[in-house]
């Protein structure tokens, strides 16, 4: 067992700080190109060669050497080999096409007419040298760092990667997710009954972990049973394992016996948020977390956004940001002791970012977190209207 000191009732940004500093990349590999989208680069990216190699057209028309009136000898395609232009002479040229050695511009398409081979601009023909020619390594010179460690790969980014000559990365992987739900009185179809609520939890977490960044393996039902769950946490080898309700002190809220019996690092135990207070964080051995949320639904997903949220970034490798900020357009009560996170919607007027509180935020609603694009962090004792406030987005969003 780990031996930490376990924080109870934590701060909310305390918390949110240690899920992201606990959580690590287990590993890096090398992967190709096609399937690196969504890892982290765990190494600087260089340019293999010059950004473009070679001098290339931007514009379709002749690549003209020399004074006017050019003859025409030719032409060159993109794709074609190097060759030499003599003064005096033009070739037709296609946008992206490599230049040939000696050519002093390109004259635009619009910009030259062609009578029986001979080339001739037009009164508004610009002839500067180098006009609408992209030279070799505009962009970037052979070694230099197009990128650095803890980018995340995006689509632009496996475009530059490949620009740049590069057909494989070296990257942290997407951190792998086991789910637990966890609950007796659970249904997972039909409407609720005698007692039992529909389940509303497992069918939102998948998306929830593929927005943040994780690779979900698997989600299962865990009755309330001690043996059960602990069964369940040992079977999971993920990076972080959740779990859904079973956070409290109740009399079949059975993580807390479930850690202890797997002799786990209970590293926060609660954290002073509302909702969301019994949401917790455990080091499970091997550079594991388990994060632990509570069972209502809105609960839930602040648990998620202030805990699993950063320890996945961790996990993949991205450092940690800090949250954008709104002005409040209207007051968030909160207690004198803990943050209050609120579903807000966000608006953009010029430079201003705006936050408009949403109604149907208790802990077990969903309307409200239905319509947000991210949760305005109250302070503790509230903020007035008008009061500039942290947004953490919806990763979903």
């Amino acid at each position: 067992m780990v031996s930490r000191t376990v924080i109870g009732d934590a701060p909310w940004p305390t918390a949110r700080q240690l899920a992201h500093e606990l959580a690590r990349p287990r590993t890096r590999v090398s992967v190709a190109l096609a399937d690196a989208a969504g890892t982290t680069l765990a190494e600087d990216l260089p340019a293999v060669t010059a950004l473009p190699a070679f001098d290339t057209a931007t514009m379709d028309g002749w690549a003209v050497a020399g004074a006017p009136p050019w003859q025409l000898v030719g032409e060159v395609l993109a794709g074609a080999g190097d060759r030499d232009l003599a003064a005096g002479r033009a070739v037709a040229i296609a946008t992206g096409a490599r230049v040939p050695r000696g050519t002093d511009a390109v004259l635009r398409s619009e910009h030259g007419v062609v009578d029986r081979q001979t080339v001739t601009p037009t009164a508004d023909a610009d002839l500067r040298p180098g006009r609408d020619i992209r030279p070799t390594g505009e962009e970037a010179q052979p070694g230099e760092v197009l990128l650095v460690a803890g980018t995340s790969v995006t689509p632009p980014v496996l475009g530059l990667a490949a620009a740049a000559g590069h057909d494989q990365l070296t990257v942290f992987p997407r951190p792998t997710v086991d789910v637990l739900v966890l609950g007796d009185e659970l249904l997972d179809r039909g409407p609720a009954t005698a007692g039992r609520v529909r389940d509303a939890l497992g069918p939102q977490i998948p998306g929830w972990v593929d927005a943040a960044g994780g690779v979900l393996q698997t989600i299962v039902r865990v009755p309330d049973q001690l043996a059960a769950t602990v069964t369940a946490l040992q079977s999971t080898r993920a990076d972080l394992v959740i779990t859904t309700g079973g956070t409290a002190r109740g009399p079949v809220d059975q993580v807390h016996p479930a850690l202890r019996e797997l002799q786990a690092a209970l590293v926060v135990d609660r954290v002073a948020v509302r909702p969301g207070h019994p949401m917790l964080l455990a080091d499970l051995g091997d550079g594991r977390l388990l994060v632990g949320l509570p069972g209502n639904p809105l609960a839930a997903a602040v648990g998620f956004s202030s805990l699993a949220t950063p320890a996945l970034w961790g996990a993949r490798g991205l450092a940690d940001v800090p949250l954008p900020r709104g002005r409040l357009l209207a007051a968030l009560l909160a207690p004198p002791d803990a943050h209050r996170l609120v579903p807000v919607r966000v608006e953009h007027v010029g430079v201003e970012t705006t936050a408009i509180p949403l109604p149907h935020h208790g802990p077990a609603m969903l309307r409200g977190l239905t319509q947000a694009d991210a949760l305005a962090v109250a302070p503790p004792g509230g903020a007035d209207a008008g009061a500039t406030v942290e947004l953490v987005l919806l990763p979903w969003r």
